[in-house]
């Protein structure tokens, strides 16, 4: 059996490796966009450009003591989602019909931005405290998939370069 990661997988560990940039106290959170097996664009958590890092100012959620999943206001912030789609724009790329790969389901703040950005997929590593999100998400038809879930292509097998293979359980990742 070939060694190589499937696509999904390929794309979710350099999604992991981006969301090693963040500088949040709180959760390191990556997204890369992709499109037809090509990276467009990469964010991860934290602050706005020039401002300095919640690891130098401290987390204002966490002295307000604001739980998991609410309030997104009270965050010097931004998410890794916003960041790929901002970083898409600032450089001119399109990112319609493209997928974005994130280590942590998208709040409904970026699920409104995901669906407005016309982005068809989302492959997630983990879940998120936020039903609002995959509610919009499953109602605007986004694909919502979860890599632990996903099983590999057979080898060789490039008819569809999103496929994720048959229900093997044997080639089962996760």
């Amino acid at each position: 059996m070939d060694k190589r990661p499937s696509w999904d997988e390929y794309f979710m560990s350099i999604t992991r490796l981006v969301a090693e940039r963040s500088t949040c106290l709180r959760r390191h959170v990556g997204a890369v966009l992709v499109r037809d097996r090509h990276l467009l664009a990469t964010g991860y958590n934290g602050p706005p450009a020039g401002l300095p890092h919640c690891d130098e100012t401290g987390c204002i959620r966490e002295k307000l003591g604001v739980p998991t999943g609410e309030r997104h206001e009270l965050c010097r912030g931004i998410h890794a989602e916003q960041n790929a789609i901002i970083q898409s724009a600032n450089y001119g790329t399109g990112i319609r019909g493209s997928t974005i790969y994130t280590t942590l389901h998208p709040c409904s703040v970026c699920a409104k931005m995901i669906i407005n950005a016309g982005i068809v997929r989302v492959v997630t590593d983990d879940s998120y405290p936020d039903d609002l999100a995959s509610d919009m998400l499953s109602e605007a038809g986004v694909e919502v998939d979860r890599l632990p879930d996903l099983v590999r292509a057979p080898v060789g097998d490039d008819s569809d370069p999103m496929r994720i293979g048959d229900a093997d359980p044997e080639t089962r990742t996760g």
